[in-house]
Parts: C-alpha cells; structure tokens; sequence
C-alpha cells in the first residue's frame, strides 16, 4: 500500500477464479493475494489473458471468486446473496467502460441520475446531486445534451460523473481512453488525477504504460498471477519516462 492509504478498504487473500472450458479448467485467476487502501490510485497491467479483466470482475462484484477470500471495507462479499452483491455495486462500486456505456435516449443529467432511481432521495435532489456531479467533471454547461451531441470526451466525462453520483468507496475504470485520441485521453487522465487528490480511491485496468504512469502503484499480472506490486517511484517504466523527459528539457 502507498503510504497516504490509511484505512484498508480491499483484501484479497488467495483468491481463484476457475471457468470451465469443455474439459478443460482454465485458471483466470491464481491464487491471488492483494490489499488496496483508501484513496489509493492503482493502474492493473497485463497482456490479453493475464487476468486483469477477470480481477477487475471479481473487485467490482460482477463475478465471483471461485476460492479464497474477498473483504470489501471489511465484509467478506463471498458469502452474500446476489441481491447484496447488487447493491454493494450499486452503492460502493463506480464503474467506468471504454465504451461509454451511455443511454442514447437520455439527456447527460438523465444517465447521470439512472444509478440513484431506486434511492430513497425525492426526484429534486436525485437531479440536483446528479447536476452537482456533472458541474464536478466540467460538464455543467452539457447537462441537457444526449451522447450523440457529445465528444469522446464528454462522453466519458458523464460516465465518470455517473459513476460518481452514489459516492463509491471505489473508481473501477476499465481501458477508459481506449476509444480516445491522445489530446482527449489526457484531458480524461487529468480528471482522474483530480478526483484523486480529491481523496477518490480509483483502480485503472489498461494496457497502456502513459496511462498507468498517471497512478501511484502499479500492479503487473501475468498468467492469473500479480508478478509486480510497485508504487510509482519504484517502478522501472516512470523511472525510465522521467530520465527522458529531463534529457528533452531545455537547459
């Protein structure tokens, strides 16, 4: 864990995730053993079929650990119902996809709110807490457009503001700049720094090394297995970045 982590919100400890193929059992995960702390801002790298997919499923409840042991602030997910997992999801967990994920139909406040229309609130603070998210991401003056009306980068700024809108104990966000141009990706890094220095606990899967360098730990998997766990200024890649930004620095 980073040192500004304080209180434990993720453990994993031995952790398998097993998929049954014909006859063959595949290992999608290996016996994985993790703690992640709040506001940790952590990127999860690894090759197509190294697991970190499978870890991000099984982080944000959308799968289940075939063995082992997953405490989510404290409560051991494996042994709720899938009612709970349901709404642990809905309240703890903020999901962010490459694709958007967006309700074409409905205006950027309207998606925004979707996530609170089985809270308790009333109809005006459900609108105002999702105007208040939106105004967060930048977005205060597109509240009233749909998707087709947004950039990339709008688009992915109000499924982050709707993945913000219940106040997750965690940002899970999967390839987020996948489908962006490089200008906009860091406009959409930019914002994740943000909310971190915000105190948003915020967990990347990418396969990209410019958008892991932002987070300040980096975990590597390989074949189901984490293979590295180093906290940014440890890691050979930021190290590597730094040396050639300083040599191209006009003296």
């Amino acid at each position: 864990m980073t040192e500004k982590a304080e209180k434990l919100i993720i453990r994993l400890q031995e952790v398998t995730r097993i998929y049954k193929v014909g006859v063959e059992h595949i290992h999608a995960l290996d016996g994985i053993n993790l703690e992640l702390g709040e506001n940790e801002y952590v990127a999860v790298m690894g090759a197509s079929g190294s697991g970190k997919s499978t870890l991000m499923n099984v982080l944000g409840c959308l799968d289940r650990a075939t063995s082992g042991c997953y405490e989510l602030d404290g409560q051991d997910t494996t042994k709720m119902s899938d009612a709970t997992l349901a709404r642990i999801r809905n309240e703890r967990i903020g999901f962010v996809f490459q694709s958007f994920e967006l309700l074409g139909q409905l205006s950027a406040l309207k998606n925004v709110e979707m996530p609170l229309i089985y809270s308790q609130n009333g109809w005006w603070s459900r609108h105002m807490r999702a105007k208040n998210v939106l105004e967060r991401v930048g977005l205060g003056d597109r509240i009233k457009h749909k998707p087709n009306q947004l950039s990339g980068g709008e688009k992915q700024r109000v499924a982050i503001a709707r993945a913000l809108v219940c106040n997750p104990s965690i940002l899970l966000a999967d390839e987020p700049t996948g489908n962006l141009d490089s200008k906009t990706s860091e406009g959409i890094l930019d914002l994740f720094d943000q909310l971190y220095r915000e105190g948003q606990t915020i967990i990347i899967v990418t396969h990209e090394e410019h958008v892991a360098l932002h987070a300040r730990r980096t975990i590597h998997m390989r074949d189901g297995r984490i293979y590295s766990d180093l906290p940014r200024d440890q890691d050979p890649a930021y190290n590597t970045t730094m040396q050639e930004d300083a040599r191209e620095e006009p003296e």
